[in-house]
C-alpha cells in the first residue's frame, strides 16, 4: 500500500536529483520493455519530467508510477547507477501443517 509519506519522500528525493542522469526502465506490454538514458528535468506536485538523451523528447511520469514499479528509475551517482527505490524484499511464507 502506498502512503502519503512515501509519495512525499519520493518527491523530495526526485527534487534533490534534478539535472542528474538516470536510466528509466518500463514495460511496453506483451513482454516488451524499454531501458533508456535520460535526465531529470523538472519536478511538480503530481508529476516529474524526464528528458530522454537519444531523441531529446520529454516524458512525464507520476510519483505513483515509480512507487507501483510501473517504471523503474536508476540514478547515476558519479560512478554507477543505483535504484531510486530499493528492490522489494521477498518474505518467505511459513507453511502451516494441518
Amino acid at each position: 500500500m502506498i502512503c502519503a509519506s512515501d509519495i512525499a519522500n519520493l518527491k523530495t528525493d526526485i527534487k534533490e536529483k534534478i539535472g542528474q542522469k538516470i536510466i528509466v526502465k518500463g514495460s511496453l506490454g506483451r513482454s516488451r520493455s524499454f531501458e533508456k538514458e535520460a535526465t531529470l528535468e523538472k519536478a511538480y506536485p503530481n508529476i516529474f519530467i524526464v528528458k530522454f538523451d537519444e531523441n531529446n523528447s520529454n516524458v512525464t511520469y507520476s510519483y505513483t508510477d515509480v512507487l507501483t514499479r510501473t517504471v523503474e528509475v536508476d540514478i547515476f551517482d558519479g560512478n554507477s547507477y543505483s535504484p531510486l527505490i530499493p528492490p522489494p524484499v521477498e518474505k518467505k511464507r511459513k507453511r502451516h501443517m494441518v
